[in-house]
């Protein structure tokens, strides 16, 4: 059997990393940011352990929900999409993602103010330093080696979520590669942007994204959108879902490992984690209620997808204000974001597209909503609109332009340098097998 060059030098890469970090010195000295080891609280400690397992189980989530609305042939192919981000962006994020995300900032300075556009990639390479001590400035009660772990699996579903626009049609090492330069390109600088106390989007334009809006729904978004016009379409764009129970079972997944989505980024146990949790209920039972109900006045029944579709829409939406809106706000932001992403699922004009999951439509637009709604709605620190805060609202619909711009054609440019080097699209007679039996030689 013949073996391809890339999947040896794949190999290679894996094996380089794995010898480097048997040999890698983690005893550097611990620098003034961090805290002794009696500051940490032993309930955040528990629910934010708890919190990253839930986290990780939306990706296994996301691959059911995924797999079921595909066609028979390429059901195995779209859930390992998903599934091997878990392997791939957690070896990625410790060798260099965190510190790109939460490093020291490297950016500009602005009248003797700092403003971070990404984090030194030698902060803690490997992990260096991230150990059982708390950061002064990230999680001061728990440890930052949780802090990580936990911002890990935001770093694993983000590029997963983006598969869905191109399914049926991408070749895997191709993918592979896509996702790494996604996470090291996009993503760290946009996370960095918008989560760490010196970066740019949060600093500046004081941008409110409580558990990734738009770090996470916005970029995959747009880079759904632009891999389905970079991909093109399939030769036979319509296919009936292969397993409606998969995507039921991904729904009650991705519900279930939301509470640690969102709850979970208040990083402790407290009042403002309780009402995260109960925000991402209603504004999910909301948009599931108003998915359906809104596509039976339109003509269509009531369905099981349609219900799934719903609910997530719902937990996208919420996900930037959960910890900053009220219980009635976030059946508000159910309502209204659900009947935004139903109508732009079935636009004519969006349909050409052949976004085969419609991720754009859910997580695209579910994320623009969510910051909308965040800059109007949100309470507390930086007022919102309705609370008048007109300069945090104006800041918020710069910041929106912005990361839609960065991240919809960046990604763009990351598809054209990966076709260069692999090209992305299979060949007409693997699509026509399907990517199960053509790319992994497996079939359900």
């Amino acid at each position: 059997m013949k073996i391809e060059l890339k999947w040896v030098v794949s190999f290679g890469v894996i094996a380089i990393i794995s010898i480097i970090g048997l040999f890698w010195n983690t005893k550097l000295p611990i620098s003034s940011e961090f805290l002794s080891g009696d500051k940490i609280v032993k309930s955040d400690v528990a629910w934010i352990l708890a919190s990253s397992g839930l986290v990780l189980l939306m990706t296994p989530g996301l691959s059911f929900f995924y797999g079921g609305m595909v066609g028979k042939k390429n059901v195995i192919s779209t859930m390992l999409q998903s599934f091997i981000s878990l392997g791939v962006i957690s070896i990625v994020w410790v060798t260099v993602g965190f510190s790109l995300s939460f490093g020291d900032s490297i950016g500009f300075t602005i009248n003797g103010v700092k403003y971070g556009i990404i984090g030194n990639p030698f902060s803690y390479p490997f992990f260096d330093q991230v150990g059982m001590l708390p950061h002064k400035n990230m999680a001061s009660t728990i440890p930052f080696i949780l802090f990580a772990l936990f911002q890990m699996k935001f770093a694993v579903i983000t590029p997963a979520i983006i598969t869905g626009s191109f399914a049926e049609r991408v070749r895997f090492i191709s993918y592979l590669l896509f996702i790494i330069l996604f996470s090291l390109i996009i993503y760290t600088p946009l996370c960095h942007m918008v989560w760490y106390p010196d970066g740019l989007l949060n600093k500046y334009f004081g941008v409110r994204d409580f558990a990734g809006g738009t770090v996470v729904h916005m970029s995959a978004g747009f880079a759904a959108l632009a891999g389905a016009l970079f991909l093109g379409k399939r030769k036979k764009p319509h296919h009936e879902p292969s397993n409606i129970s998969y995507v039921l079972l991904g729904t009650g997944m991705l519900w279930f490992g939301w509470f640690g989505f969102n709850a979970g980024s208040a990083l402790a146990a407290n009042a403002t984690a309780a009402m995260a949790f109960g925000t991402t209920t209603i504004a999910s039972a909301s948009a599931m209620m108003t998915w359906v109900l809104f596509d039976r006045i339109n003509g269509r029944k009531v369905s099981a997808l349609g219900a799934s579709i719903g609910a997530v829409v719902g937990l996208v939406a919420i996900t930037p204000g959960c910890g900053f809106v009220t219980i009635p706000e976030s059946l508000f932001i159910g309502f209204i974001s659900a009947v935004v992403s139903n109508a732009m699922v079935n636009w004519k004009k969006l349909k050409k597209i052949d976004d085969t999951l419609d991720v754009f439509a859910c997580h695209g637009v579910g994320g623009i909503m969510g910051m909308i709604l965040t800059a109007i709605l949100a309470q507390g620190k930086n007022a919102s609109l309705l609370h008048g805060g007109l300069t945090v609202f104006t800041h918020h619909m710069i910041a929106l332009v912005l990361v839609s711009a960065f991240t919809f054609f960046g990604a763009l440019l990351l598809y054209k340098v990966t076709d260069i080097i692999s090209p992305l699209r299979v060949t007409e007679e693997s699509e026509r097998l399907g990517l199960d039996q053509s790319q992994h030689d497996e079939k359900i």
